[in-house]
């Protein structure tokens, strides 16, 4: 068995579709090449994978009374009576009816070999004719089963291969849709964590939670994460702020962030070397003033 018939055979063996002889061919084959197993293990997780893909479904709840009813309609074979030992041998030939009177007798010649029946193929040089044209033999149920499983087969894992490879496709525009759609502050943190110069700090916040800050002077970037800070009230937010190595503050946006939750927030202004990243909080929209009106809940000094 070569490769292409032991890979046609596989679906069917995954299946549990294989003839016997089939089966016993296949398994040889297997045996004798283990490199091809791998086209076993391939064929039986599509049909695990068919399998698990299925949703059940009851049966109708006629179908009990509906096959019982087909079944008392349907005429019962009689059953065959054993026959004797001294007739076990014997053909059991069925009485011929009598024959019309104007029916008459032929006597027959016998047949004593198979060329009395089958023309002896023709030689290369005699010509063909009629009698000696061979005609290819009619294909028994056995062939027509094989070659339909077959084609069976190979047209479910063709199927279940397009439902995989629409899956994939499905699961990879999703993951690529997500990528493509990340927050800002999420695609400013990966290329900071990318820089040579990457840096980051993490501080205790003032009334509970912790913020760290990521940033790299090269891109002149920095983001601020934070976990667990407390609840503040209702119409003030968080603003966060660049203090300048001269104190000068300059306000870097505001972020909503309360309880157990994790915020990532970009800082809307560059970044200049030796700047503290701070926090307070202020009235909903920021401090209208452009300063700080409270005192800072956490300073992180990048210097």
């Amino acid at each position: 068995m070569n490769f292409e018939e032991f890979a046609d055979l596989s679906a069917g063996y995954a299946l549990g579709a294989l003839s016997p002889e089939d089966r016993d061919a296949f398994e040889r084959a297997l045996s004798e090449h283990p490199e091809w197993a791998d086209v076993v293990k391939a064929d039986a997780a599509t049909v695990t994978l068919l399998a698990e893909s299925v949703t059940p479904v009851a049966p109708p709840l006629t179908l009990r009374g509906t096959l019982l009813s087909q079944i008392a309609s349907t005429p019962q074979d009689a059953p065959e009576e054993a026959s004797t030992p001294a007739a076990a041998d014997a053909p059991i030939v069925p009485p011929l009816p009598p024959l019309p009177q104007n029916v008459v007798l032929v006597e027959t010649q016998p047949i004593e070999t198979v060329d009395d029946v089958i023309p002896a193929a023709p030689t290369p040089d005699a010509p063909i004719t009629d009698e000696t044209r061979s005609v290819e033999p009619a294909p028994n149920t056995a062939m027509m089963q094989a070659v339909s499983r077959r084609n069976w087969t190979r047209g479910l894992l063709g199927l279940a291969a397009s439902l995989i490879l629409l899956v994939v496709i499905g699961f990879g525009a999703a993951s690529l849709g997500q990528w493509l759609n990340r927050p800002p502050a999420v695609v400013a943190l990966a290329e900071i964590e990318s820089a040579p110069d990457a840096l980051s700090a993490t501080a205790e916040v003032a009334g509970g939670g912790t913020a760290t800050a990521h940033w790299s002077e090269s891109l002149g970037k920095a983001v601020l994460v934070t976990d667990g800070l407390a609840s503040i009230p209702t119409g003030e937010t968080f603003e966060m702020w660049f203090v300048r190595e001269d104190g000068t503050p300059v306000s870097a946006g505001t972020f909503d962030a309360s309880g157990p939750t994790s915020t990532t927030t970009l800082l809307d202004e560059p970044m200049q070397a030796g700047d503290t990243i701070a926090i307070t909080v202020e009235q909903a929209g920021g401090s209208p003033s452009g300063t700080p009106t409270t005192e800072p809940i956490v300073a992180i000094p990048t210097a």
